[in-house]
């Protein structure tokens, strides 16, 4: 189901990026594919970025990124998203219960993530998850077809 993600994804993670119920709990505005290309390459190029496929398909994906020296403990989980058509059916519980399994057997002693405050559904994906509320970022970032600035939460699972 989980594979590093390849150059031939591209599509397919474009496709849900940009996806409009998607794209708005993503880090980037709306763009065409030829412009999404660099941030795909970087992706991939981080050999930290996942694809989870149902049936063959690529029906999600993420991203996990371990920190280094000091916080080498620390995962970040991040660039989370399911395609709309897969929605509601477990696919985003398996791929963070993987990447939790994953970090966890690597020796991760705490995995951090951000969920926007406008984003109640994913706040309460995650905490079911065991994730908890650590702080708010005020005015974190603003979406180019909003007024407002968005706060984000910092959330956070700890192991012993």
């Amino acid at each position: 189901m989980r594979r590093l993600a390849e150059s031939i994804d591209l599509d397919a993670v474009f496709a849900i990026y940009m996806d409009p119920t998607v794209i708005p709990f993503l880090g980037f505005d709306p763009m065409p594919i030829e412009a999404f290309r660099a941030v795909f390459d970087g992706l991939v190029a981080s050999r930290c970025f996942f694809v989870c496929e149902v049936a063959g398909e690529v029906a999600g994906f993420y991203k996990a990124t371990r920190q280094a020296g000091r916080a080498s403990h620390v995962a970040s989980l991040g660039t989370l998203a399911v395609a709309p058509r897969f929605q509601g059916r477990g696919v985003a519980h398996a791929m963070v219960v993987d990447a939790i399994e994953q970090l966890r057997d690597a020796g991760v002693k705490r995995i951090e993530l951000l969920v926007e405050a406008d984003n109640p559904r994913g706040r309460s994906f995650y905490e079911r998850l065991g994730f908890r509320v650590e702080g708010t970022l005020k005015k974190y970032y603003k979406r180019s077809h909003e007024l407002d600035y968005v706060d984000d939460h910092v959330m956070a699972r700890l192991f012993d």
